[in-house]
């Protein structure tokens, strides 16, 4: 974060306690749009520019930031600033309160529109046509002005969007670089997975092969840091094989089945989608044992973001169909 101003003054004493109550009284939201501000436009000129303010106001409001806060919030580097440890921690709970101030946005819109409110929904694929369609279907019979929103992602995406604030809840699995201390994971179920072609495929037969006959067969496989792409390169790794060398990525099952239909390709997916596409006649599940399972995937919100009335709803209702889930972090 490079300005040619001196760096923000040192020498602030850190009291015994700060009480959320003192920093709310101390802090104003300027100040966090700031610290916001110079993480992503990298400048303090360019930040101020971004906030319609100069850059000796900018200045002074990180002065008054660091005041408030009793530490230094950004420190000198040659002739520009870096955040401090206390600054790097301060700018993680100022984007969770970005993420707070979007979902609510997001709330007040809708009830600006005279509608019946929005819920946005980020999920993986498993859920999609068991749970997570029977809750929806439920919740639009009860709230039919509802605007529900579905994406559909990897964990690791649909959770960086919770923390943004672009959905209200997730379902999926916690991920490298998201604490369970800053969520509420409560398990759904668990998520077998299946081997498939295509209808067209000449091992569409009912054949029983094993994974070392398919490695030479162009595949589909979710993009690379998914929990089902790692869960089948440890597969491949036990079985001594290297993973396949054709290969095309996508975490799109719409995609998937297109692929599946056009071409003589093999694909891993939840068992649930397997069975819903091959009862229709769109794919074709190999007797492939990939002594393999995921995680329960979760439901997941932000544990310190209070959710809808509808969110809430969506979830006991989700949750009511699995007799089994309940609190697991």
């Amino acid at each position: 974060m490079k300005t040619s101003h001196e760096t923000i003054a040192a020498g602030y004493e850190m009291p015994d306690t700060l009480s959320a109550s003192q920093l709310l009284n101390r802090l104003r939201l300027r100040q966090v749009a700031l610290l916001l501000a110079l993480r992503q436009q990298g400048t303090l000129g360019a930040a101020a520019t971004a906030l319609g303010m100069t850059q000796p106001a900018a200045t002074k409001m990180l002065q008054e930031l660091e005041a408030a806060l009793a530490c230094r919030v950004v420190e000198r580097e040659g002739r520009g600033l870096r955040l401090t440890p206390a600054g790097q921690t301060v700018l993680a709970h100022f984007e969770g309160l970005q993420g707070a101030m979007s979902a609510l946005a997001r709330d007040l819109e809708g009830l600006r529109a005279g509608d019946g409110g929005t819920l946005d929904i980020g999920s993986v694929l498993a859920p999609s046509p068991t749970l997570l369609t029977r809750a929806v279907v439920q919740l639009k019979r009860e709230q039919p002005r509802l605007r529900v929103s579905i994406h559909t992602e990897t964990s690791d995406l649909l959770l960086d969007q919770l923390a943004s604030g672009q959905l209200d809840l997730v379902i999926g699995r916690l991920t490298e670089g998201h604490s369970r201390a800053d969520h509420v994971v409560r398990a759904l179920e668990s998520e077998a997975l299946r081997v498939v072609v295509g209808p067209q495929h000449p091992w569409a037969d009912g054949r029983v092969l094993g994974l070392v006959n398919l490695m030479e067969q162009p595949w589909i496989l979710q993009p690379r840091g998914s929990p089902m792409r790692e869960l089948l390169e440890q597969v491949f790794r036990r079985a001594g094989l290297d993973r396949p060398r054709d290969l095309v990525e996508t975490a799109s099952i719409l995609t998937t089945s297109f692929l599946l239909a056009e071409a003589p390709m093999v694909a891993v997916m939840p068992e649930s989608l397997a069975t819903y596409y091959a009862s229709r006649g769109l794919l074709s599940r190999l007797a492939v044992d990939l002594t393999a399972q995921l995680d329960d995937y979760c439901s997941i919100v932000r544990r310190n973001r209070p959710l809808s009335t509808a969110g809430q709803r969506f979830l006991h209702l989700l949750h009511g169909m699995v007799p089994r889930a309940g609190l697991t972090g």
